[in-house]
């Protein structure tokens, strides 16, 4: 039986908290996009999900990278050193606007992969006006990911949960002058988001900065590092403790994003449906995600802190939270399914084919908590290879190419559109939940028995 440590439930409760505030606020940005678009027709609602295929996997593999700062940050935050946040923070910078000016030039080229759809034209212009305009959000965007990740490695989760407010307070009032015209503005419709999503990276990087510059938890980290000069040593340490985190994170957000351009071809009504669940689902997940950076940064300061007694506690307790956090989601997902499909849309045949899709998506909801909780596990300790080989195998093989035979094959059962995606879904999460608990339990005897426990 898991130990279960109420001190250690109640510090990650207390980092967790403002965490998931902050995702929660960030999703429901999407959640309004959504809904707004939504309301302007169908089409743009397909529009924004087709254009976030593209773009969500470019800005979480992006927010991945630079997620690697956090564990290192932590460490030093937990053996009282100073001088290398500071130093790590910066270079952590140069590599995010690098990475950023990348991406900025890969999207140039977005129109290759959507013009390979099968699309309505109408859609596609939609799609490809959205990316287009969202791509100039990119340089603030990496700034506001190399701050919050410098912030929660300090044990300082307030900092996202107060500059997200700030994102919604962008969000809303631009996502409704230009998506519907107002002001002076032409109605783009879903296109309009696009605009709006770079407006609000733009005002929470600008905020971050404000909040950083006089916030008393960073007094000790405002001092000039000893040079401002590029490391290549330390950017690269970074970039190796990074990139199996932003596979992973590429892996499990593909498998979502890449649904929507499967079934593109079986018209707006499947899509729409679809991004409804996909985007409840979204914010739902948020609750264990949380819980699972709330439990990397402590893992990171007691690893600092060489109080290694207290990690198998804290493991414990996480999974324990994650799987009573998910148990009550999933029922209330499954109880009230039909009012959450029509929050997004008042078309029948969307809700209903929504509330199908809901239902599936309860059965996963542990096994997710769970594998993304034993993941932030380990990359706390700065073990990220492992989760790239599984999340690959996972996600992909298993979940998307089970969901591909499913939904649009005869092989195993007749085509079962949509619904066979999310079934994949169901035995891709699974898989990697089992694996990566496997490899928790081999990765932390090892752990102790490497330190003498």
């Amino acid at each position: 039986m898991l130990p279960f440590s109420r001190f250690e439930a109640r510090t990650i409760l207390k980092l967790s908290g403002p965490i998931v505030l902050a995702q929660l606020t960030q999703t429901l940005m999407y959640f309004v996009d959504t809904v707004m678009a939504g309301r302007y027709s169908a089409v743009d609602m397909a529009a924004i999900a087709v254009a976030s295929g593209l773009w969500f996997p470019v800005v979480m593999t992006l927010q991945g990278l630079l997620l690697a700062l956090t564990p290192i940050v932590a460490q030093y935050y937990g053996s009282k050193q100073t001088k290398p946040v500071t130093h790590f923070t910066v270079q952590a910078m140069y590599l995010a606007m690098l990475l950023a000016a990348i991406c900025f030039v890969l999207m140039s080229f977005v129109y290759v992969p959507i013009d390979l759809l099968n699309m309505d034209e109408t859609l596609r212009q939609k799609s490809l006006d959205y990316l287009y305009y969202v791509s100039f959000g990119l340089f603030p965007a990496a700034g506001y990911m190399v701050l919050r990740s410098m912030f929660e490695g300090i044990g300082n989760t307030k900092a996202s949960m107060w500059i997200s407010f700030v994102g919604i307070l962008v969000n809303i009032p631009a996502n409704y002058v230009f998506i519907y015209g107002k002001l002076g503005m032409p109605a783009l419709g879903g296109a309009g988001c696009g605009i709006a999503t770079a407006l609000v990276f733009l005002a929470m990087f600008i905020a971050m900065l404000i909040y950083g510059w006089f916030s008393r938890s960073t007094t000790r980290y405002r001092s000039h590092p000893a040079s401002y000069g590029v490391n290549l040593k330390d950017i690269w340490q970074i970039v190796c403790i990074g990139t199996p985190i932003a596979f992973s994170i590429f892996f499990e957000v593909t498998l979502f994003a890449c649904i929507p351009l499967a079934i593109v071809h079986l018209g707006p009504i499947m899509v729409a449906g679809h991004q409804i669940a996909q985007n409840y689902s979204g914010i739902v997940f948020m609750l264990p995600l949380s819980l699972g950076s709330a439990v990397l940064i402590r893992i990171g300061h007691l690893i600092g802190q060489q109080a290694i007694a207290e990690l198998k506690k804290t493991v414990s307790t996480a999974i324990i939270l994650g799987i009573e956090v998910s148990a009550i989601t999933a029922t209330l997902t499954f109880l009230f399914r039909g009012q959450i499909a029509s929050l997004y849309t008042g078309e029948h045949e969307v809700i209903l084919l929504a509330s199908s899709l809901l239902m599936l998506a309860c059965i996963y909801q542990i096994t997710d908590s769970v594998q993304v909780i034993c993941a932030s596990i380990l990359r706390g300790m700065k073990i990220t290879k492992p989760t790239f080989f599984i999340t690959f195998i996972a996600y992909w093989p298993v979940g998307f190419g089970l969901g591909y035979v499913l939904g649009l094959t005869d092989y195993i059962v007749p085509a079962m559109g949509v619904h066979g995606f999310w079934i994949g879904i169901i035995f891709g999460l699974t898989v990697a939940a089992i694996l990566l608990s496997i490899v928790l339990r081999k990765q932390f005897k090892h752990y102790q028995s490497t330190i003498g426990i």
